[in-house]
């Protein structure tokens, strides 16, 4: 598609009007990636907002937003289409029963393999139905093999189905992969992306991001929830330092407790909402009144 985006600054401006704060050079690959029309990789880790890209992209270009999530084992067929096997079934018996329209069997095997029974799944379905946003999620769960699927696809946008003919995304979806970098990604993969770094944003971006997000939580709660997050994440004995998803969770559960700022009782009894490892918890409870002082 041709992006409807005019430059960088628009790019920041439109997201940021869906919720999404991008920093100058999310936004700058971000805008690159549509202009160039190639596929943007973006690694940091979980809780920093990518996926939540992927859907602030579809919303700001007002297109369908398809989901592809990654996992170990994955493979082609189950990214790309399959085929409805029982109703291919009722059909053949249907045909068989009344012969209506049926000249020869070459004519009843095309029938079998037509369009309506098609079973689109993501990667298809983007092709198909381009202009879209294919959001192919944590990449690096999946295999070797899969990623060399995934290279072939995104280097033509088109794949050839045996009994149905090619199908050619024209325009191109726009092609969002993540990762949280559980493995390295190949590196023919990476040269066909663009590829951006998300870290986890500063003390002010992020409070500004709960405001954002959040436009019910009170400044002041934003900003002790914000801070005493930021000193979780200084702490090396954490088995999963929380990220952005879990400060605006840890506001919203606050805000919804009518809690009006974060204080030592509100914080140990929505703990949860931050950190999700009872070993984590029980670390953080014992250092709590420390990370919550001034």
């Amino acid at each position: 598609m041709t992006s409807p985006v005019d430059s960088p600054a628009d790019l920041a401006v439109r997201l940021d009007a869906t919720g999404y704060l991008a920093d100058d050079g999310l936004a700058t690959v971000g805008w690159l990636a549509l202009t160039m029309q190639r596929p943007l990789l973006v690694e940091g880790e979980p809780g920093t907002g990518k996926t939540a890209l992927a859907e602030a992209l579809a919303e700001l270009l007002d297109v369908e937003l398809v989901r592809l999530q990654c996992y170990e084992g994955i493979d082609a067929s189950q990214a790309l289409y399959d085929w409805d096997f029982p109703r291919q079934i009722l059909h053949l018996r249907t045909v068989e029963a009344t012969q209506q329209g049926v000249r020869d069997a070459d004519e009843v095997e095309r029938s079998l393999f037509d369009d309506r029974f098609l079973l689109d799944r993501p990667v298809l379905r983007a092709l198909r139905h381009s202009p879209a946003v294919l959001l192919v999620d944590e990449v690096d769960r999946a295999d070797d093999e899969f990623e060399a699927f995934l290279l072939e696809v995104l280097s033509t946008y088109q794949v050839s189905i045996p009994e149905h003919g090619t199908v050619t995304a024209d325009p191109p979806p726009v092609v969002v992969l993540t990762s949280n970098r559980t493995r390295e990604l190949h590196d023919a993969l990476k040269r066909r992306c663009l590829y951006h770094w998300i870290d986890h944003p500063g003390l002010a971006r992020e409070v500004q991001i709960v405001r954002t997000r959040l436009p019910a939580v009170s400044l002041r709660l934003a900003e002790q929830v914000t801070r005493a997050v930021h000193r979780l994440r200084d702490c090396d004995d954490l088995l999963k330092p929380p990220g952005v998803a879990e400060t605006l969770d840890w506001a919203r559960a606050l805000h919804a407790l009518g809690a009006d700022e974060l204080d030592l009782a509100a914080a140990a009894a929505t703990l949860g909402a931050v950190v999700k490892y009872r070993e984590d918890i029980e670390r953080v409870r014992a250092r709590l009144d420390r990370m919550l002082a001034s």
